[in-house]
């Protein structure tokens, strides 16, 4: 027994942290998967959702270690977001800490299936379509360019077929040496956000402070709304936001002693490697068939602890 727990316990909380870096790699919902976990071996609701904070930063620290090309030229917004997420989870801490914890065990159930929508709607997958298509516009109107060239070129040659170096040198300066690449999207400047950007960025560092189910889910929707810049590079920002709060909201519970330290540190150690294995093997996974099953434990979650609960 250390601290409480068999040594099967915890190898059985380390599974579930891998199981939990790898859904939240894949859908972004890692604490649908480690906190009921933690609930299942007795641990109460407060202390560990505490605990659960503590056992995923490890993904959210390799997540802005593998997006480090994403994130390159946007030191200013990355600091900016970092901050405020780190002020949200303190936040967020604090609520779940001095509140009756009756107002957590009310309000998870709700979290949870909230959660569940979020990611039912899909706004990451449909911010990927929206790249996909642009990207599709820009290679057709390349493609109908140099289509254009040639039949222009072919014209050219055929009507001036007695002035052939005339013509040679019209086609070097017509045809493009390189095929054509739309310039790469960058994220705005912070100057041109709307207020309510802010406000929701703001929002969701909080929640990430007190629950976090879902919190990337909800920055995504929040960065998406707002126009800032394409997929691969908000997504890469998201991540600061959940990885300042949880990193924060991590240090008020260790300050106030809410954190069961040998089930947070399994969790941390599975999340590290789920997190770790994912890339490879979600790659053979349609995203629809992982999108669902993490709706669907969400949905069984909300309706065992709200019978339990109301």
């Amino acid at each position: 027994m250390i601290a409480g727990f068999s040594i099967t316990s915890l190898l059985l909380i380390l599974l579930a942290g891998i199981g939990a870096g790898f859904v939240g790699y894949a859908v972004g919902a890692s604490s649908l998967v480690s906190y009921p976990a933690l609930l299942a071996f007795g641990i109460p609701p407060v202390l560990a959702n505490a605990s659960n904070t503590v056992g995923v930063v490890g993904t959210g620290i390799g997540g802005v270690m593998g997006a480090r090309k994403e994130l390159k030229g946007q030191a200013v917004r990355s600091i900016t977001y970092v901050v405020i997420g780190a002020f949200g989870g303190v936040a967020g801490a604090f609520l779940l800490l001095k509140l009756d914890p009756s107002v957590f065990e009310f309000a998870a159930p709700v979290l949870i299936l909230l959660s569940s929508l979020i990611i039912a709607i899909n706004p990451r997958g449909r911010m990927q379509a929206k790249q996909a298509a642009a990207d599709a516009t820009a290679q057709l109107k390349h493609i109908e360019a140099t289509e254009a060239t040639e039949a222009t070129e072919a014209t050219e040659a055929t009507e001036a077929a007695e002035a052939t170096e005339a013509t040679e040198a019209a086609k070097r300066a017509t045809t493009p040496t390189a095929p054509h690449r739309p310039p790469e999207q960058l994220v705005q400047p912070m100057s041109q956000d709307s207020w309510w950007v802010w406000l929701g960025v703001a929002a969701v560092a909080i929640y990430s402070g007190y629950f976090g189910a879902g919190a990337g889910t909800l920055a995504l929707a929040v960065l998406d709304a707002a126009k800032i810049g394409p997929f691969h590079k908000i997504n890469a920002l998201k991540t600061l936001i959940g990885t300042g709060a949880n990193i924060s909201a991590s240090v008020v519970f260790i300050i106030q002693g809410a954190v069961d330290w040998p089930a947070a540190i399994m969790l941390c150690i599975g999340c590290f490697i789920g997190g770790y294995i994912a890339p490879p093997i979600t790659r053979k996974i349609p995203a629809n068939i992982m999108r669902a099953a993490a709706v669907i434990a969400g949905i069984i979650l909300t309706i065992d602890l709200g019978l339990k609960t109301y």
